[in-house]
């Protein structure tokens, strides 16, 4: 019962009857969410989605990847998907056994090529790869993203062989409002504090309610389009070395720039507004 959080039965398929409900439906028209395919996904090969920005919940990665709420599986039909949290989430068996039923996997180099590395093709894992840091940015209009210093979905695609796809969720960062943190003030000493001991970010942050006007949990009622770009190929390398990674790390960049810069103002972001890494 109490297996290791990187085991086999914790990278088992998902179960698509319960994904693929009509109930899920219901929760991507809420906002509503969709996806654009800007390019084939052949099922020859395994892929690793990396996914921008993480917002505060990652609310349109949970419902277009946990769920086929958005059409993922008439899109992008025979390719299985995943999707990644923090590990200690898997230390809890019932709520281990719910999320292995929608696919989730721990956020674990093991765990990332163990699938990746799957023969036949048909599997991708998508990674928010923002994570914690990037959600204490996260406020309407404002696209920063952590990605400068994480490198590691690289590695693991380097050395399982899967292709990278750059993902951008135009309108994520609107579906909540957070309570100003600039870096210097006491809200974010505070927040980063508590993220270094706990590795989870404190957000203050409200969406809306049952109630008209309350504020509360629930995510704001806004269009969210998940724009999927066209897949980087990636050459197994058992034993890649920093200037592979870095390399693909640069080339990832430069695709994921260019699909913001190709769809942003179709969402309603401005000509001179740019993605900031950090």
């Amino acid at each position: 019962m109490f297996y290791g959080v990187d085991s086999e039965a914790s990278l088992n398929p998902p179960w698509e009857a319960m994904r693929s409900h009509k109930f899920w439906n219901h929760t991507a028209e809420y906002f509503p969410l969709k996806i654009v395919k800007t390019a084939e996904l052949s099922t020859k090969n395994n892929y690793l989605f990396g996914w921008h920005p993480h917002g505060i919940l990652s609310v349109s990665a949970v419902a277009a990847m946990c769920t086929d709420g958005a059409g993922f599986r008439d899109l992008y039909p025979g390719i299985t998907r995943y999707i990644t949290t923090l590990t200690w989430h898997f230390k809890f068996p019932l709520r281990r056994h719910l999320m292995n039923i929608f696919g989730v996997i721990p956020v674990s180099f093991r765990s990332l090529t163990k699938v990746l590395s799957r023969s036949g093709g048909g599997n991708a894992v998508t990674v928010i790869v923002g994570g914690a840091d990037e959600a204490l940015e996260c406020h309407p209009k404002v696209y920063k993203l952590c990605l400068n210093r994480r490198k590691g979905f690289c590695r693991a695609a380097l050395v399982s062989g899967a292709h990278l796809v750059p993902v951008f969720a135009f309108g994520e960062t609107d579906t909540y409002k957070q309570v100003p943190n600039p870096k210097g003030s006491i809200i974010r000493a505070i927040q980063m504090k508590f993220k270094y001991v706990t590795s989870v970010s404190p957000v203050l942050a409200y969406g809306t309610n049952i109630i008209p006007f309350v504020p509360g949990v629930v995510p704001l009622r806004k269009e969210i389009t998940a724009v999927f770009g066209e897949p980087i190929p990636v050459t197994k390398t058992k034993h890649p070395s920093w200037d592979q990674i870095h390399e693909l790390h640069n080339l990832y960049k430069e695709k994921l720039v260019e699909l913001f810069e190709a769809h942003k103002e179709k969402y309603g972001i401005s000509h001179d507004t740019h993605i900031d890494f950090y």
